[in-house]
Parts: structure tokens; sequence; C-alpha cells
């Protein structure tokens, strides 16, 4: 009876950590749709690197994988929530998966920032928690730690600037935020990116062979999307990236503009293979 007890007690104990979700509930990005109204929000760059988040102990992806980062990295961040993006340059996607991927810390992660844009779930508006970071680096100084930029947005023609000066330095887009909004996870209304182009995933299913300059290497990669709709996409591969293809089974993101009547995406371009999340 008394180790029937025992694992009962166990149990009550170890409960809320079975039952809790690997996955951290973080900020999601709705699309901007011309016409909406964001005079006085805030505006920053939309980085193309890797989702981090830091829970106060462990660095973790977006999907709750713990990222083997080292111990120089991690030992002096603050002792709460983060969420940003481990990045090194702009167009540089590739590079920073291939260092932060690894299974053990490595001497490449010295090119790696990690840029905050939330502090999840603490008090306040954007400012106030971006403003208890940095009275943290105040005490605290971590030149790998930093807090992307924000910028007041006085209008869309503003909107439209900023974009098309961060896009020509070879940026991704935008990311427009309700400075008086609290925390929210998941896509909520205060959140938005902005881009020139509309991207999705899909999956690699198989291979069209190049012809011409490309003979041996892939012309195309054939794709499935969600809903089960199959096409090619040739354009956006490098010669390495038609020399040595994304897996077969491999998610990519892929940028399009719109669909046509049949439901594919209209000049869909490849981007890059999906960062493990």
């Amino acid at each position: 009876m008394n180790k029937i007890r025992t694992c009962l007690l166990w149990l009550l104990l170890l409960f809320p950590l079975l039952v809790q979700s690997g996955e951290p509930e973080l900020l999601l990005l709705k699309k901007y749709r011309p016409g909406m109204d964001v005079n006085g929000w805030l505006m920053s760059e939309k980085l193309d690197g890797v989702r981090a988040y830091w829970d106060g102990r462990k660095l973790l992806t977006r999907r709750g994988k713990h990222i083997a980062a080292p111990h120089w990295f991690t030992k002096d961040l603050p002792p709460f929530e983060l969420d940003g993006e481990l990045w090194i340059a702009r167009g540089s996607f590739e590079e920073t998966l291939s260092v932060v991927s690894q299974d053990q810390p490595h001497a490449r992660w010295r090119r790696v920032s990690y840029n905050i844009f939330e502090l999840p779930h603490a008090p306040g508006g954007l400012k106030e928690r971006l403003g208890k970071l940095q009275a943290y680096l105040i005490r605290h100084p971590l030149e790998h730690v930093r807090i992307i930029p924000q910028t007041v947005c006085r209008d869309a023609e503003q909107l439209m600037k900023y974009l098309d000066a961060i896009v020509a330095a070879g940026g991704e887009g935008l990311v427009l935020r309700n400075p008086e909004s609290a925390y929210e996870s998941g896509r909520g209304p205060n959140a938005v990116k902005v881009k020139r182009f509309d991207d999705m995933e899909g999956r690699v299913i198989g291979y069209r062979l190049g012809k011409g300059r490309l003979q041996g290497m892939v012309g195309a990669l054939w794709v499935e999307i969600k809903g089960g709709k199959h096409f090619y996409i040739g354009s956006g591969l490098t010669d390495q990236e038609r020399a040595v293809p994304p897996a077969i089974g491999s998610v990519i993101t892929f940028k399009h503009q719109g669909f046509s009547g049949n439901g594919i995406p209209r000049f869909a371009s490849f981007l890059h293979v999906r960062e493990e999340r």
C-alpha cells in the first residue's frame, strides 16, 4: 500500500511535466494587407535567421528542440524569457542554419548574434518589454546579444519606402507591431510581416533533370503543397543547389506572386530549405 501511495504521489508531482507541450507558446505573424491602419506602430527589419527561444535556462527552437549553443553564448543570458533570431548577415540563412543545427557547440558560433524582438510573457507594451532587456544589457553587456531596432511608422508611404530600402540592401522584409499591445502568442491582430512577395512551404517529392548548361544537374524541384497540389519550382536555385538539391522529403520555403485559377502558386521561386523547428 505504501508503494502504491508513493507511486501516486510521484505521478501527481510529474503530471504537469508529462502533459506540458514541448513547443513554447510564441508570437506568430500575420500578413500585412494594404489599407491596414498601422500609423504609430513600430517597424523593424525581419531578419532571415533561425528563430530561437531562451526560456531562462535553455536555448530552444520554435518547436522546443534544444539548440547546442556554446557555454559562452548562453552563460550570461538573463534569467527571463527571450525570443529572437540567431543571425549572421543578410543573405546568410543557409550558413546560419549550418552553424546552429550542429549537435555539438563549435567555433563558428563566433559569427552568430542573437537578435531579440520580444520578451515573452513580460508585462507592459513592446517598448516596456524590450526596455527590460535593455536595462539588463547595461548591467551585463553581451556583444553577441542585440535588440532589433524599432522605428515608429508614420504612414503607409513611409512604410513602403522603408521596406524598399531594406529589400534593396538584401533584407527580407519588415515586421510591424502594435506598441500598446500586451504580449500575445500565436497569430493575433497586433503583429504583421510586410514583404514584396508572399512565401509558403512545400515538400520536395521529386526532381526534373536539367538540360543544356544544367545537364547532369537538377532543373527543377517537384513540390507538393498543402491541399495536394503539385508543381515544379525551377527558379531561385543556385548551381550548387542544383548539383546537390534539397533531399526528397525535405520541406522548402519558396516565394510566389499569388495563385493561378487552379490553386498553383504563380512565379514560384526557391528560397531555402526550411529550418529545423
